[in-house]
């Protein structure tokens, strides 16, 4: 199987570590063969080692060491956001962060609620085991 996700200028990459966890950044420039250049719209432009670094499906148009409003247009235009929070992978965190921010109660309610559905599940099962015979 080969590989689809290169280290390239306009690569998006998910920062899987430091300080600026989780933050989606674009590749602007390599370095060397251990770091890159990365970039985002709220952030200062910084370099940053490809340990850190998670590198997504999503690639923007852009020209090598862009301005910061060019780098902001082509993201806007790419429709980076939307793309990322669309994937599995975006949908897979988000859902990990709204379950880490619920409080003892919320969690007591969602397993009430999984009680309820298994009870649903099981009488409608045996519904049809019981028309099955």
């Amino acid at each position: 199987m080969p590989f689809k996700r290169y280290v390239e200028i306009g690569r998006v990459a998910l920062v899987n570590y430091g300080k600026d966890y989780g933050r989606l950044v674009v590749i602007v420039d390599v370095i060397d063969q251990n770091r890159a250049l990365v970039d985002a719209p709220d952030m200062v432009r910084c370099q940053m080692n490809f340990k850190r670094l998670s590198l997504t499906d999503i690639k923007i148009d852009i020209k090598r060491v862009p301005k910061k409003k060019t780098l902001i247009e082509a993201m806007n235009a790419a429709d980076v956001k939307n793309k990322w929070e669309n994937s599995s992978w975006g949908r897979k965190l988000i859902v990990q962060k709204r379950r880490a921010s619920l409080n003892d109660f919320d969690r007591f309610k969602i397993m009430l609620a999984k009680i309820k559905r298994g009870g649903v599940i099981r009488q409608e099962l045996a519904k049809l085991k019981k028309q099955a015979a």
